[in-house]
């Protein structure tokens, strides 16, 4: 694509923001995304810098017959915030926040990452849901739903939205709320990016402690087995005010680990008490606990996921790590290739569960755990073998889960594995998808076939 282009200068000369086509200075600076593995070539990237420029490039978009994506952190796993000689819709640079801490409300444009808009709130003393990398995209994540250690005490991101404005496939602005658009509101809170370009969110927010108790606790590969099972016993029956995570790890002399680590949303001295069983079984590593900010701790998973390098992940939903699973799981850890793969838990359940399946697409919620392999490395050539173990990995587990998926961590899978991630609520979306998508013009993304 040109400057010379039908329309181009027009929509140029219409937007705030910038275009960068193939060939302008900085373009390959600007088609990167957050994984090393994703190497798209668009014809062209739309910079918006506000709502009227994100429905200017739909408009223009329409207009043509080029694929359109839109990217906003840019971490999806897949890559689907990207393509080949289409169009990027990039949200990046549209990051005004306003927070009403007298009603615990924040209008939060979809360019911030989380690592803003927990700065932003947290100056107020509040925060809500958000994902463990201050570096991944609001939009995105809540879009899909929204994991965070927030999530077991006040809801998933999306459970904590309460309006959004959005550029539907017309290029027309709309609001979505409960009490306008309600079932286009319904479909953004877990559906995805299907259904338009949320500009903006309007989240509900939380009170939260100025320091929390964490703990950390490490063990030995000959004690990973009875630490497992110590920790989904813990993780399983542990009051919403704890979210629990684990994996398998292995540190660069090649000696392989499981480490736990855990936070409680609460007063000092009843997070203590709670999280002291985790440091009381065999004989750890290192065990921790330690008081920490908020942003501290959400941070702290930021060095292991620099944007660059090369990320491969499948994941799924268990309701517990039974004793076949644990033997499943150790055996598949065994087998990674590099200092590069963990074996993730992400702990779920509490406030997330007690939400009704068909109260958002989310549909997923009497999960405990989101488990999946996870491989980092550096080399394309080794990505064979990384992709194939953590593939390898998840088959061996997929008998021990519930068959369901979450949507943000899914890749390209097809759409047996969409329709896992939203269940019941599938048809119910599609109806949604229909009304304002009809063409399918949203389409890269965890898609909602129209047809």
């Amino acid at each position: 694509m040109s400057a010379e282009q039908p329309g181009v200068n027009a929509l140029r000369g219409a937007l705030h923001g910038q275009v960068v086509l193939r060939g302008d200075p900085g373009y390959d600076t600007a088609r990167k995304v957050w994984n090393g593995a994703i190497d798209s070539h668009p014809a062209m990237i739309v910079y918006c810098a506000d709502a009227e420029d994100v429905a200017a490039a739909v408009r223009y978009a329409r207009s043509t017959t080029l694929a359109l994506a839109v990217r906003s952190g840019g971490h999806n796993l897949a890559g689907l915030s990207t393509c080949d000689d289409g169009i990027v819709i990039d949200l990046s640079r549209m990051k005004r926040i306003d927070v009403d801490a007298d009603r615990r409300i924040a209008r939060a444009e979809a360019g911030l990452n989380l690592g803003e808009f927990d700065q932003a709130t947290l100056r107020h003393g509040l925060a809500t849901t958000m994902g463990i990398n201050g570096d991944t995209g609001i939009a995105g994540l809540t879009l899909g739903g929204g994991f965070g250690k927030l999530g077991r005490k006040f809801g998933l991101s999306c459970d904590n939205v309460e309006a959004v404005e959005i550029v539907t496939a017309d290029g027309l602005r709309l609001v979505a709320s409960e009490h306008e658009h309600p079932d286009l509101f319904w479909g953004v809170r877990g559906g995805g990016g299907n259904f338009g370009i949320v500009t903006a969110f309007r989240f509900r927010l939380h009170p939260v402690p100025a320091r929390l108790p964490v703990c950390s606790v490490l063990y030995a590969w000959d004690q990973a087995d009875e630490a497992m099972r110590h920790y989904d016993t813990f993780a399983r029956s542990a009051p919403d005010e704890i979210a629990a995570d684990a994996a398998l790890v292995t540190q660069p002399s090649g000696e392989r680990f499981f480490s736990v680590s855990a936070c409680y949303v609460g007063a000092a001295d009843a997070g203590q008490a709670s999280l002291r069983p985790l440091l009381e079984l065999g004989h750890p590593v290192d065990a921790q606990l330690d008081f920490i900010p908020y942003l501290q701790m959400q941070s702290a998973s930021d060095a292991l996921f620099p944007r660059g390098r090369r990320y491969y992940w499948k994941a799924q939903f268990m309701k517990e790590i039974e004793p076949r699973a644990v033997e499943a799981i150790l055996d598949a850890y065994a087998h990674a290739p590099s200092a590069g793969c963990l074996l993730v838990f992400q702990h779920v359940g509490g406030a997330i569960a007690r939400v009704p399946e068909d109260a958002t697409p989310y549909v997923n919620r009497s999960a405990n755990f989101d488990c999946f392999p996870l491989a980092i490395w550096d080399d394309p050539a080794d990505d064979v073998k990384h992709r194939e173990w953590a593939r390898a990995a998840w088959e061996s587990i997929h008998p021990y889960s519930t068959g369901g998926v979450y949507a943000n961590n899914l890749g390209i899978e097809g759409n047996s594995r969409v329709r896992a991630a939203y269940g019941a609520n599938y048809q119910r979306l599609v109806a949604v998808k229909r009304q304002y998508d009809p063409d399918n013009v949203f389409r890269l993304n965890q898609n909602i076939d129209p047809r």
